[in-house]
Formats: C-alpha cells, sequence, structure tokens
C-alpha cells in the first residue's frame, strides 16, 4: 500500500513538472514570435553635455542593418547592436537588451570631445573627456581649439583636464575659444569677448586659477572695462596682473 502510494506521488510530480516544463517551451516560443514595437535608446548624462541624441543612435543601428522594430524577438541580435554602437567614435560603451514585451532597450555612455588640437607639428585631432584621441567627427561642433607646441602625451595629461573645467562650466564653456600653448609648455587662453589674453602661466591649479579670474571679470573688468588691457595674468597665487595698453598694473585680491 505505501509502496503503490509513493508510485502515484512519483506520478503526479513528473506530471506537474513535466506541464510546467512544457507550459514554459510553449510560452516562450510564443514570446519569440512576438514582434518589436519599439526601439527606446537612453544616453547616459555626465557633467559634462554631450553631443549624440536618441534619434542619431537609433539612425546609426539602421544604418547599420540591425534596426529591430517590426522583426519578431528571435531575429534580434541583441550582441550585434552593441559590437555595432561601441565601434563608433562617439560612444564609449553601449548595452542593450529585450523587455518582456518584446521591445528592444539601448542605454549609451558618449565619449565626448572636449579640445581640438591644432598643434605646431601640423596634427589635427580631438581630445576627449577622458583624454583619449578621436578623429574629427562631424558631431562635433564649437569646440575649444588648443594650439601651439603640443604633443600628444601633453594633450592626453593636460588639456584634457582643462577641457573638462571649461566645458563643464556655462561661462568659460562660451568665453574660451582658443588655448595656446607656449614653448615652456605654459597655458594662454583667448576669450570669446574682450580684445585681451588670459595667461595661466604653468598649467596647474586652473580651477582656483579660472575662479580668481571669475571675479575680476565680474568686480573688476566688467568696471574697467573689457578693452582696458592686453593680458591679464593669475599666474602667481593671490595676485592678478594686467598689462594696460601702454602701461603695466599689478592689483592683489
Amino acid at each position: 500500500m505505501n509502496r503503490q502510494r509513493v508510485v502515484i506521488i512519483s506520478l503526479c510530480i513528473f506530471l506537474g513538472f513535466y506541464l510546467l516544463l512544457a507550459a514554459t517551451v510553449f510560452n516562450h516560443s510564443k514570446d519569440l514570435n512576438v514582434p518589436c514595437k519599439a526601439l527606446h535608446v537612453e544616453i547616459e548624462k555626465g557633467v559634462i553635455e554631450g553631443y549624440l541624441t536618441p534619434q542619431e543612435v537609433t539612425k546609426m543601428i539602421a544604418d547599420d542593418g540591425l534596426y529591430p522594430v517590426g522583426k519578431t524577438v528571435d531575429q534580434i541580435n541583441i550582441r550585434a547592436i552593441e559590437d555595432s554602437l561601441r565601434a563608433k567614435e562617439l560612444i564609449e560603451t553601449a548595452e542593450c537588451y529585450k523587455a518582456n514585451n518584446g521591445n528592444v532597450c539601448v542605454r549609451v555612455k558618449e565619449r565626448i570631445p572636449v579640445v581640438r588640437v591644432m598643434s605646431d607639428n601640423g596634427e589635427d585631432y580631438y581630445v576627449d573627456n577622458t583624454g583619449n584621441q578621436m578623429n574629427k567627427s562631424d558631431y562635433v561642433c564649437n569646440l575649444i581649439v588648443a594650439t601651439g607646441h603640443i604633443d600628444r602625451n601633453y594633450a592626453r595629461r593636460v588639456l584634457a583636464p582643462i577641457g573638462n573645467i571649461v566645458m563643464a562650466s556655462p561661462l568659460w564653456r562660451n568665453q574660451i575659444e582658443q588655448i595656446n600653448v607656449l614653448a615652456d609648455s605654459t597655458v594662454e587662453l583667448v576669450p570669446r569677448v574682450g580684445n585681451h589674453i588670459l595667461y595661466l602661466g604653468k598649467p596647474v591649479g586652473v580651477t582656483r586659477k579660472l575662479e580668481r579670474l571669475r571675479k575680476f571679470y565680474q568686480y573688476g573688468l566688467s568696471k574697467a572695462g573689457w578693452d582696458q588691457y592686453s593680458r591679464i595674468s593669475v599666474e602667481l597665487d593671490n595676485q592678478i596682473i594686467c598689462k594696460k595698453r601702454d602701461t603695466q598694473t599689478k592689483k592683489t585680491h
């Protein structure tokens, strides 16, 4: 009697497992035939505003023949979409997955160019926010141009951090149009507004120097006049040295 009961219980368990497995396989097969109705693209936001839009990412996918909308789930190659996007110049990482409703979601982290280098040796390229070199791209516009004595190591170590600082500030992003590197590796900036040169000296403590310069812009230059000086130096701590058109004066702040 006990043996018969064990057999019956075992058969019930087996039947239950079989039905569950069959239902799972059936539902999975059904899901594979669900067409993708939408592609959702999310671009990871950082401190510096990027250049890509979801529409441009969607176009990249479509141009590579991987647009998923209208395809069934089993026809969509997630890995191929990721590999395609990661190969793009302006994309650092890409993640792609299928949602439960059959739609496809893409999350992209953008490589953001912060400086265009046009060095004395004839090289012309972009440097991104991590210091890596990028080829010129149609997506990039209104970037700071760096000129002068620049090699690739200097661009990576010095210009990328300066570019990040400038691009993260609405004031300096709109005011600084050029970085010029002198023969002794010191740095001067060319502003859009004002007929003067901003001299940083050695490229250290740049954030601190620009903050002093911001205060001088706000409390000093706005009263003295934007064209009063030909050169404004924040090289020395606690000092701003301004060179007039014909004389040199020293102001301490």
